[in-house]
């Protein structure tokens, strides 16, 4: 059973990070690639986690596993919102319908 919830945590992680990825290539400007560069990895990155300690168990991995899963968690989004706040400051414009895409 915890094979196959394995298995499905670490699908979802998967399809997560993957129209993370595509989201990223559809929008149109720097801010709004933020937004799935941000939620979906730290999902997916999440779901890939929990999947990585339901496979291994209760045991020392899992635990070190623990650890990353909860430092990514409070790191990425911290980034993410670091790198949008740096454009702003730098006067990076954002998109605005009607223009061409940059």
């Amino acid at each position: 059973m915890s094979e196959v919830l394995s298995a499905v945590l670490l699908t979802l992680g998967c399809f997560f990070a993957i129209s993370g990825g595509i989201g990223v290539l559809r929008m149109p400007d720097f801010y709004t690639r933020m937004h799935p560069a941000g939620k979906s990895d730290t999902a997916a990155q999440t779901l890939i986690f929990v999947g990585l300690i339901v496979h291994a168990g209760f045991s020392l991995v899992s635990v070190k596993l623990l650890l990353i899963m909860l430092f990514l968690f409070l790191t990425a989004p911290t980034a993410t919102h670091a790198v949008a706040k740096a454009a702003y400051l730098s006067k990076l414009k954002p998109w605005c319908p009607g223009e061409p895409r940059r």
